[in-house]
């Protein structure tokens, strides 16, 4: 039986492997595959040529489509040249730049999202870390960028105000550079490996398995995005917490099976 679709007009855009145009990237080719089956148009473009200022898509997209993208993250400045790059060929992205940084940039969905995340002190590069969390006394202190934490062996946590700083160094020095500035965030006790992605497409929350919390779903009212995924974790009281958003676009599917992740692609808006 040939599958239905929802939007005929979306077609999907993966990262080639760098060394032959004519396959996707070996980390996305497995989704390539899924999604080719599954009845979806698929282009494939170097991201490599892409950065150094050059776009072609191949297969070319048609004109007037709506372009799905599954690939690399993209700093907020990337992800608007790619958007441009599209845009010249009359397409356009499911996701616009603003809705992109909405959800990949903590402070631009912190404040909607308050009482069901840390509690967060958002600070240049430049801050002094002690004076910001001054009078907080938190157990100790999780450190990022707008982005990502540390995720080396030291970790992102500081246990004290003064350690943020030493953080925030080996952030720059394993990435880098820093993305944004400095979110420093009150460390809370969770349960190991309970953490579990969800994704909200067009509105709607979904689970792999089937199963979504209400966190999610009122996520799901609060974001301005089409696509984005979202990372729940249990605290030690068993209380749901969130603990990141992300633009669906380039979030890993992390422990969800690729044909249940296609599924959620060719549903209806319930």
């Amino acid at each position: 039986m040939t599958s239905v679709h929802p939007a005929p007009s979306v077609q999907m855009l993966f990262p080639c492997d760098p060394f032959n145009k004519r396959l996707a990237d070996e980390a996305y080719g497995e989704e390539y595959d899924a999604a080719r089956v599954a009845g979806f148009a698929c282009s494939l473009f170097s991201f490599e040529d892409f950065e150094a200022g050059q776009f072609k898509a191949q297969p070319a997209l048609a004109a007037g489509v709506t372009v799905l993208y599954r690939g690399w993250m993209l700093t907020p400045d990337g992800y608007a040249r790619l958007h441009q790059a599209l845009a010249g060929q009359d397409c356009a992205m499911l996701t616009s730049p603003a809705q992109y940084r909405h959800c990949h940039y903590l402070p631009e969905w912190y404040a909607l999202c308050e009482e069901f995340t840390p509690e967060t002190v958002i600070v240049a590069r430049d801050a002094d870390f002690a004076a910001a969390v001054e009078g907080k006394n938190w157990p100790a202190y999780f450190v990022k960028d707008y982005v990502k934490s540390l995720t080396t062996q030291r970790g992102s946590v500081a246990a004290t105000p003064h350690e943020i700083a030493e953080v925030v160094g080996l952030i720059e020095r394993y990435r880098g550079a820093l993305e944004g500035g400095v979110c420093i965030r009150k460390f809370e006790q969770l349960q190991a490996d309970s953490e579990e992605r969800y994704f909200v497409l067009r509105g709607q929350a979904f689970g792999r398995d089937g199963t979504v919390p209400a966190l999610v779903h009122a996520l799901a009212s609060r974001i301005d995005s089409p696509f984005f995924s979202v990372d729940v974790v249990a605290s030690s009281e068993g209380t749901l917490r969130l603990i990141e958003l992300g633009d669906g676009q380039v979030s890993d599917r992390k422990q969800w099976p690729v044909k249940r992740f296609m599924e959620m692609l060719d549903s209806r808006p319930a």
